[in-house]
């Protein structure tokens, strides 16, 4: 290789006069390194960790403490970052880890919010187990001549 031209791909090592031919060798190491595993997603809640949550979020609905709301915004807190976890299921949990905090008067609308996500919880989170039912075979409906305004025509 002529001194005049560069390598773009090992510009770097080449710009910094080292040794002829390193780049080419670190290149060499880093395709040969073998490949990472990507990271397996965490499990998917259950229903009871679900059932959990909801009754916290119920118990912080009603009693409106700061132990009570504190567990269940703890407990939706990390559920907002799994990554299976559908957006539904995510605006339930974050009304939760939001709203869950004691506030100086218990109002209506407090506790509707509160009670509305804990309520949503369940049907937005629970793992779909998604089976493909077989379809009858349907039969072709007979062809009708006419208007059918005279029966049997």
């Amino acid at each position: 290789m002529a001194a005049d031209r560069i390598d773009p791909v090992c510009a770097p090592w080449q710009s910094a006069k080292l040794l002829p031919g390193l780049g080419a060798s670190l290149m060499g190491l880093l395709l040969a390194m073998p490949l990472q595993a990507a990271p397996k997603d965490p499990p998917y809640p259950t229903m009871e960790e679900l059932r959990e949550l909801q009754l916290l979020t119920f118990t912080c609905g009603r009693e409106n403490t700061a132990e009570s709301c504190n567990k269940a915004s703890a407990m939706a807190d990390p559920l907002m970052d799994h990554p299976r976890l559908g957006a539904n299921c995510k605006d339930a949990i974050w009304t939760i880890r939001e709203r869950a905090k004691p506030a100086a008067t218990n109002s209506y609308e407090r506790r509707e919010t509160i009670n509305r996500a804990g309520q949503d919880l369940i049907p937005f989170c629970k793992l779909q187990n998604r089976t493909v039912v077989p379809s009858k075979k349907e039969e072709k409906p007979k062809e009708k001549k006419g208007f059918g305004l005279i029966p049997g025509s």
